[in-house]
């Protein structure tokens, strides 16, 4: 008998013997959840915290590099196009290097930061704003469904959660998948995943581009 693993996105109990794999490489297996579409590593893949963040301090994304803004600029253009002036927002797993924060404030937004290992302080997630960023985020969380579901519960009234994420295809695709290759990669979205997603949180959805996701509170 196979050994049951709850997807950590909607905890579907997915079976987890050879025979069910989604795909498999010399370093991790990857189980596909039947209910969401997310394709997801077991815990035992998981990094510790200290090689975790050991891995991002070796990311050099630098505040000012133009070709790092250029890369953030598919998110950040279709959002501020449609914020208030005045509008607030949260910049979460923002990194050593707050890019996009940055790019947002130099645009006259309001941005909080918060990151489990370079501004950790959670008090900012207790509080309302009209936007929150996520980018190149949820491939790292050990528990999306409840990551998720405190960020939406941080979104005020026609609140946007801008995710920017390479999105997973078919088991061919994945084979030759890059991004499956970071060991901090844990959980890949799909299309059919956001789509879940979007109907369990009652949202809007947009793909803005191939890798950058809205997700809009309903008024």
């Amino acid at each position: 008998m196979s050994q049951l693993l709850r997807c950590p996105l909607c905890h579907t109990d997915c079976p987890s013997d050879e025979a069910s794999w989604f795909y498999c490489d010399r370093r991790r297996f990857y189980l596909r959840c039947h209910r969401c579409y997310l394709i997801f590593v077991p815990s035992r893949f998981y990094l510790s915290p200290a090689r975790e963040k050991s891995e991002y301090d070796l990311h050099d994304n630098q505040v000012d590099d133009p070709g790092y803004r250029r890369f953030l600029n598919r998110l950040y253009a279709p959002l501020v196009a449609r914020l208030s002036p005045v509008a607030r927002g949260l910049d979460f797993g923002c990194g050593p290097g707050p890019a996009l924060a940055a790019m947002l404030r130099e645009g006259g937004f309001t941005v909080a930061l918060y990151d489990i290992f370079y501004a950790s302080d959670r008090s900012v997630l207790a509080t309302k704003y009209d936007f929150i960023t996520a980018t190149e985020v949820v491939e790292h969380l050990h528990n999306p469904y409840g990551e998720l579901q405190a960020l939406w519960g941080c979104l005020g009234k026609n609140g946007v959660l801008a995710i920017m994420t390479k999105l997973a295809l078919d088991v061919t695709a994945f084979a030759g998948w890059h991004y499956k290759n970071d060991p901090t990669h844990i959980c890949f979205f799909s299309r059919q995943t956001f789509e879940f997603l979007a109907d369990t949180l009652n949202a809007r959805l947009e793909f803005m581009a191939d890798d950058v996701v809205f997700l809009t509170k309903r008024s």
